[in-house]
């Protein structure tokens, strides 16, 4: 395949390349809430050099069409992002506290830390489960209409990029969140005497990064701009 532009945005290359999205994970590239930043940039910031990075994600980027998600309409979006993601949240948030509760309660006092984990896990439990009740019961219906129509309907909330904007800002703090989870569990490594349930609350913690970050991203980076694009087209604006 050709070369990867670095002053491609983060968002765009993982769009046209899924599995870019382990590697952007491996070097603490932010695609999804920072998926507007360029590649260039991305290296800057980690004081990487762009060139060697260009070359091993060039070696890693293995597809060359777009797939799936990513050339999907409004409407088909956003029912995969309920199939996919929020059906995965709604099964996993629960389990993921009882499984912290658990080992808290067996090794918080050898390690406790293990609180101050259970209580970071907590609040973004907090904020995703209305955020994806509001997505679903509200926003995601009224894309679901502006997509079947004609002429932009009259939404109560004035244009789709008023509730967007609420929905971008608290993407933005699920993201501290991930990224304070990441930090006080030392990059989700157990400890040494952890026992399996341990290893599996950190492993499982790590998978609900990874999916929840790109989760982020197919909203930030594909379905919001799409929805504002086409709403736009409809009242015939380019603001």
């Amino acid at each position: 395949m050709e070369t990867i532009d670095p002053q491609t945005t983060l968002g765009a290359l993982v769009n046209a390349h899924p599995e870019l999205a382990r590697e952007f994970e491996r070097r603490g590239f932010d695609y999804c809430c920072g998926g507007r930043h360029s590649l260039s940039d991305a290296c800057v910031d980690k004081g990487l050099d762009p060139a060697v990075v260009v070359s091993e994600l060039t070696a890693a980027a293995t597809t060359s069409e777009a797939v799936g998600w990513s050339t999907m309409g409004p409407t088909a979006l956003v029912d995969h992002l309920e199939s996919t993601h929020h059906r995965y949240l709604w099964d996993e948030l629960p389990r993921m506290t009882e499984l912290l509760a658990k080992i808290v309660s067996v090794h918080g006092v050898r390690h406790p830390e293990l609180q101050a984990i259970a209580t970071c896990f907590a609040e973004m439990r907090a904020d995703l489960e209305p955020h994806m009740t509001k997505e679903e019961r509200v926003l995601f219906p009224m894309i679901r209409e502006l997509d079947a129509a004609s002429s932009p309907p009259p939404f109560p909330c004035g244009p789709l990029r008023n509730p967007i904007s609420v929905m971008l800002l608290e993407h933005d703090r699920v993201g501290e969140l991930l990224a304070e989870l990441r930090r006080l569990t030392d990059d989700y490594q157990p400890p040494s005497d952890g026992c399996p349930s341990y290893v599996t609350c950190f492993a499982a913690l790590a998978d609900l990064e990874d999916d929840t970050h790109l989760h982020i991203h197919k909203e930030n980076n594909l379905l919001f701009p799409l929805v504002e694009r086409m709403e736009r087209e409809m009242c015939g604006t380019t603001q």
